[in-house]
């Protein structure tokens, strides 16, 4: 189920127009991820996972519906994983991302790691992550979901939006287009 349109956006033109912003609610996540999707630039409403090398809750998000009905139509989200910026286990792989772009979900970030580079560049879905790690991880059950959470020192919370284009990614509490 992909094939969602997201409005034109810049995030240097967002960056320009919030500059001054001292209220802490436009935040800038660090140039830090890389882009392995088949998307460079999404945008939606975030849903948060947070788990240490184990995906068992990322697949469980992606595995779900990935967009939220608004009275002005479907919105595709935003998936955002704090692995903890664990290097030692891929938190997503080819069959997540393939998960992810059939069930409407406009992008993955991850804080942490992922995998099947190849997989993942033909997916029509963003993904940004902070390396490629081969090894996958272990399923525990072990992880929460929507919570805030602290992405390399930046918080995110879910409901917040996310716009990400080739010039890095933006955060702020209410649709910016």
């Amino acid at each position: 189920m992909s094939g969602f349109v997201f409005p034109p956006f810049s995030t240097c033109d967002f960056c320009d127009l919030y500059k001054s912003d001292s209220s802490g609610d436009f935040r800038v996540l660090p140039p830090v991820f890389r882009e392995f999707g088949g998307l460079s630039a999404f945008c939606g409403p975030v849903y948060t996972v947070q788990c240490l090398e184990d995906n068992s809750f990322v697949k469980q998000a992606v595995d779900s519906q990935g967009w939220l009905d608004t009275p002005t139509g479907r919105v595709a989200q935003v998936l955002v994983v704090d692995g903890g910026a664990s290097m030692q286990r891929a938190l997503v792989g080819g069959n997540l991302a393939a998960a992810a772009a059939r069930n409407g979900w406009a992008g993955i970030v991850v804080n942490g790691c992922v995998r099947d580079l190849a997989e993942l560049e033909q997916q029509p879905v963003g993904i940004r992550a902070l390396a490629p790690m081969p090894l996958p991880t272990e399923k525990r059950q072990q992880g929460l979901v929507q919570l805030p959470v602290r992405v390399q020192g930046v918080w995110v919370r879910p409901g917040d939006w996310l716009y990400a284009d080739r010039d890095g990614m933006v955060i702020a509490p209410r649709p910016l287009v």
